[in-house]
């Protein structure tokens, strides 16, 4: 090995040793964990355990003591004794257990004496050590500390059971309230996918077809929901459409009096399915925008000579060349869906959905193997799906040449109407969202007292003493907006530069393990950022079993999640770039003396400007909106605004919702300008381009994340 290519193999390692790390650990440690079955252990096994503990005592020692602990038994104990002793010798217990113990004590004395000789001299020969096993187990452990040491003694002394097998997994198919709440995610997510697939397809044949006179202004506005959070759509219903929203409350209800809005309004599964298709829209319009945007309009046009009309074309020329992106985004909105936490917990209250039931296991009852497993439920239907769309269409050709060409044919004038008032509608609709957020921003209380106040940007907030008491109450001020830009701002420049040394070390350095690297990369696109937060749960409470390498509670531990969780649109768009850059000029740098960091510093860095821009984006605008995944590793001392969000939300305080969300979209709208800045001298037409894999970095919007 030559010493020149130390620096190489250096680098190398260290980046697969990062992404192992940080984003192939925590996605093993949650498959490992959601095997693990943690309880109490069986009395048989019991047993087993507390006979293994008294085998390591001299024989004369370990009878003395279960004589002693026998004979010091008190009347309770005795009961719990003879009736664990029954399950031990394979018999039912016959009397009332939750009857008072002086009875239980009366009716053991029976049941014993009404068994035949050889089970009755079988259940009391079962009681001394089934004592020992319920009552005396700490002294024992205590007595054999040094001997079994501190695995068995902790087994022992508590009496748990951890082991490995498909329990958890299991009990979606036996518990009653997983059945339910797995139906109703499955029904939101088969209700949503194709309204918003269909939606997203019109619209993205509007503006790329000359349906729509204001084509770029409409995509500006459609893809506005991807640098706010998630949660901010369905807040927004709720202030239009809820029991006491601007539209049912006051108009329908109040003025004209058409409703009752405490009976008609959008809580339920109407309003949910409706928030879900805005929140995926922008995801899908993505993807079917690119895949539009490459069409060839020289096929559109040789249809039409042949006599097709436009309808005839559309149906057998548009739509089954745009069946590749169908397909894709139909398996992206169903896994967005599938995973919703915000909008269901807003709008179906309760009604359970798999992602809630995730979150009540890991916030309330702290049952993580249950909440991984099921994680990796979830994955299992929108997979299923795709394999079973892959398999339409898989012997077609949908190259068209000349990609990207627009078609000389006019929009039929019928068509363009329609086409027109669905987007105008749908961008009037999004509008409307922002601008009811807005107006709550500056609203003293919704829907009770209109006067206007900016209180609610300060950090006072405003003291209207009708404001909810939920979670959200405590984080009132703009502590929040602070501590999300400190967290976003830190983990999106080192995002940015992480993913252009990986696309670096795979395109220009070549190692052999370069696919692993880029697989790696891309994992977090596809996952949903529920089962990437989980992940980072169980992996770096206690990394590697040690204590002191904890990052629970810390603001590190949401930095290092949302740069990991992102780098993804980085590595596409450098890759992208370096692949069109001709690799002799970074030979050339080379052969002139120039070593590996200077070559990246001041050849690679410099012309890969705009991906180094875009990644950094990417990871300032998801730090700053990101729900899913960080809602599950915030603390008391490092909060993010997007879970406060969330939070007021679901305390009805909808003014401080409304001015945080403001907030975030101002910084993000702000950021994206001072990029344009940089990225363009003075004077120059601004654009960003998708980088070539667009599609896969859409898919990873299933985290809850944006895309700017």
């Amino acid at each position: 090995m030559a010493f020149r290519d130390l620096p190489k193999i250096i680098v190398t390692l260290a980046v697969l040793a990062g992404l192992t790390l940080f984003i192939a650990y925590p996605i093993g440690a949650m498959l490992v964990e959601s095997f693990v079955i943690r309880g109490s252990l069986s009395l048989p096994r019991l047993k087993a355990v507390t006979e293994e503990a008294l085998a390591e005592l001299p024989p004369d020692e370990s009878a003395r003591i279960m004589r002693q602990w026998t004979d010091a038994a008190t009347s309770a104990e005795r009961v719990d004794a003879t009736a664990a002793a029954f399950t031990l010798a394979d018999l039912a217990v016959s009397w009332d257990r939750k009857a008072a113990y002086s009875e239980q004590a009366e009716a053991t004395a029976r049941a014993l004496a009404a068994l035949p000789a050889p089970e009755r001299e079988k259940v009391t020969a079962e009681i001394p050590i089934a004592h020992v096993m319920l009552h005396k187990r700490i002294p024992l452990a205590f007595k054999v500390r040094d001997r079994i040491g501190q695995a068995r003694f902790d087994q022992l002394r508590s009496g748990a059971d951890d082991r490995y097998g498909l329990d958890n997994f299991l009990a979606v198919f036996h518990d009653r309230h997983l059945i339910g709440a797995s139906l109703n995610s499955l029904t939101l997510a088969a209700a949503t996918t194709p309204l918003t697939v269909m939606l997203a397809l019109l619209l993205a044949y509007a503006i790329n077809c000359g349906g729509l006179r204001a084509p770029a202004a409409t995509r500006a506005i459609l893809l506005t929901p991807l640098v706010t959070p998630p949660v901010l759509i369905a807040t927004a219903i709720l202030m239009l459409f809820g029991r006491r929203g601007l539209v049912t409350h006051n108009f329908l209800d109040q003025t004209l009096g058409l409703i009752d809005a405490d009976q008609t309004n959008a809580y339920g599964f109407i309003g949910t399915v409706l928030a879900q298709t805005l929140s995926a829209l922008p995801a899908s319009l993505i993807i079917l925008d690119n895949v539009m945007r490459r069409q060839s309009g020289r096929v559109d046009e040789a249809a039409a000579m042949l006599g097709a009309s436009h309808a005839a074309i559309f149906l057998h020329v548009t739509l089954p060349l745009a069946w590749p992106g169908v397909k894709r985004a139909v398996a992206l909105v169903f896994i967005i869906s599938l995973t919703d936490f915000a909008n269901p917990s807003l709008l179906w209250q309760d009604v359970p959905v798999l992602a809630e039931v995730i979150y009540d296991q890991i916030t309330a009852y702290q049952n993580t193997p249950l909440a991984a497993a099921l994680c990796c439920w979830l994955l299992l239907p929108p997979l299923l799906l795709y394999l079973g769309l892959e398999r339409i269409g898989r012997r077609k050709a949908y190259a068209t040449g000349e990609a990207g060409s627009a078609s000389e044919l006019a929009m039929p004038q019928a068509w363009r109407l329609a086409l027109g008032t669905l987007a105008a509608a749908t961008c009037g609709f999004v509008l409307i969202i922002y601008g009811t957020m807005a107006l709550g921003a500056v609203t003293r209380v919704w829907g009770a007292d209109w006067s206007f106040t900016l209180g609610y940007f300060t950090s006072a907030g405003v003291d209207v003493g009708l404001a909810g008491s939920g979670y959200g109450s405590s984080d009132r001020g703009l502590d929040t907006i602070w501590s999300s830009l400190a967290i976003a701002g830190t983990a999106a420049p080192i995002g940015g530069l992480l993913g252009i040394v990986i696309a670096f070390v795979v395109e220009r350095l070549k190692p052999p393990g370069a696919n692993l690297i880029v697989f790696l990369a891309l994992i977090p696109a596809i996952l949903p950022g529920i089962i990437f937060g989980i992940g980072y749960i169980i992996a770096f409470n206690v990394p590697f079993g040690i204590k002191s390498l904890s990052l629970t509670g810390t603001s590190a531990i949401l930095i290092i999640n949302i740069l990991f969780a992102n780098l993804f649109v980085g590595v596409l768009a450098a890759r992208a770039a370096l692949q069109r850059l001709n690799p002799a000029v970074d030979e050339a740098a080379e052969s002139l003396g120039a070593g590996l960091t200077r070559r990246f510093v001041h050849v690679t860095l410099p012309m890969l400007r705009p991906a180094l821009l875009l990644g950094t984006l990417y990871v300032f605008v998801d730090g700053l909106t990101t729900l899913s995944s960080v809602i599950f590793l915030v603390s008391g001392d490092h909060k993010l605004a997007s879970v406060t969000i969330f939070n007021h939300a679901t305390s009805g305080d909808f003014g401080y919702a409304g001015a945080k969300s403001v907030i975030l979209l101002a910084i993000a709208l702000t950021a994206m300008g001072l990029i344009r800045l940089i990225d363009q001298p003075a004077g120059a037409r601004w654009t960003l381009r998708w980088p070539r894999g667009a599609s896969i970095a859409a898919t990873g919007l299933a985290n809850g994340k944006t895309l700017p």
